[in-house]
């Protein structure tokens, strides 16, 4: 990029090359080797511009980047050390890498976490508004235009696909390719079957609401389980000792006494 703007302050185009430089920076990144699984990470979230991936690549450098030129220009100024500042202008550039990419995999898990305790109510809804004699696709947009949840969100998208021409189970597909959940890719796989098979839809749909509140119930239950766990740590490492020390304390003080 640098060669570019070089050559172009000589010739007077400058917007040229920084355009021409951009077009190849995507060309490169688009041709990298994604082995952190970046681009599925953003497609579940629903990032699916054509240059998220490199939005979001860039600003992850640029701020890790830009923690190494802070903390090693701090600690160069305050202890004089080259190469000590380097290296720990490194290592914080390389905690903020890691820190961003380590926000982007917890905002999945959260949004995965929430579509799974959404699904139950937003099945029903959908059981109930095919039951009063709407389409799925007319069902699913009309929750789409009502709700605001995560799930309702990726209904929307299933809808503007339609719209834009795709078939109705390939755009059900995709929508079960970005949400790795394995309820929701059950539900999508029954009723893209019973679409294409002609099988009563709310019956499908009834079975898997009961199957998801079940499995909702179960995790809540499972989620109790450890927090009661966890809430007997304090009991035995701090009430538990101090309850035994005024217990004995009086029976020390004595025995202290007649010594």
């Amino acid at each position: 990029m640098a060669a570019y703007l070089i050559v172009a302050s000589d010739r007077g185009d400058e917007a040229k090359a920084l355009k021409l430089s951009k077009v190849k920076y995507r060309k490169f990144a688009a041709n990298v080797d994604d082995r952190s699984k970046l681009r599925d990470r953003l497609l579940e979230l629903n990032r699916t511009g054509p240059h998220e991936y490199l939005e979001f690549r860039s600003s992850q450098i640029a701020t890790a980047f830009l923690t190494f030129a802070v903390f090693a220009l701090l600690i160069w100024v305050k202890s004089a050390l080259f190469a000590g500042a380097l290296v720990m202008g490194a290592v914080n550039g390389y905690f903020a890498f890691v820190l961003i990419d380590r926000n982007l995999t917890k905002a999945v898990v959260k949004r995965r976490a929430q579509m799974d305790a959404e699904f139950p109510a937003l099945i029903e809804m959908l059981t109930l508004s095919i039951s009063a004699g709407l389409t799925p696709l007319n069902a699913m947009a009309t929750i789409a235009a009502r709700s605001e949840c995560e799930l309702a969100a990726e209904f929307a998208v299933v809808t503007k696909d339609v719209i834009a021409g795709a078939p109705f189970h390939i755009a059900l597909d995709a929508m079960g390719r970005r949400i790795k959940s394995v309820t929701i890719r059950r539900f999508i796989d029954a009723m893209i079957t019973a679409m294409l098979r002609g099988a009563p839809i709310v019956e499908v749909l009834q079975r898997h609401a009961q199957e998801s509140r079940t499995a909702h119930r179960n995790q809540i239950m499972t989620a109790a389980g450890k927090a009661e766990i966890f809430m007997m740590i304090p009991v035995v490492f701090l009430i538990l000792p101090v309850s035994m020390l005024f217990a004995l304390w009086p029976s020390l003080s004595n025995l202290n006494g007649f010594m």
